[in-house]
């Protein structure tokens, strides 16, 4: 069982910056893939960016490319997404998740993670 708790999220001006933090419950935090997800009032919930386990590979919705950066710290248990540049579009309640492996298109991610957390909102003013 891992509990995910996410953090970071708030109100920023459309340009700036926020930083969200993922911290994980458990000893087997290095053994998870991690992702993030995001999602828009009215619109479905869409992935964002993921980390392997193994060699830190991260991949991004193409929307994210350049703006966000995804990192993991396993001595901390905690995953990270650094967003900047952010746009009134990128407002949303952005979830962190694990799973065993992650891969394949953003819209498939989310059928690989296994535990969830309640998500944090981070809203962009234009």
């Amino acid at each position: 069982q891992v509990q995910l708790v996410e953090s970071g999220g708030g109100l920023v001006q459309a340009g700036g910056s926020l930083r969200l933090s993922c911290a994980a419950s458990g000893r087997t935090f290095s053994s998870y893939a991690m992702g993030w997800f995001r999602q828009a009032p009215g619109k479905e919930r869409e992935g964002v960016s993921c980390i392997s386990s193994s060699d830190g590979n991260a991949r991004y919705v193409d929307s994210v490319k350049g703006r966000f950066t995804i990192s993991r710290d396993n001595a901390k248990n905690t995953v990270y997404l650094q967003m900047n540049s952010l746009k009134a579009g990128d407002t949303a309640d952005y979830y962190c998740a694990a799973g065993w492996t992650v891969g394949g298109p953003p819209e498939d991610w989310e059928h690989s993670m296994r535990y969830w957390g309640k998500g944090t909102p981070g809203t962009v003013s234009s």
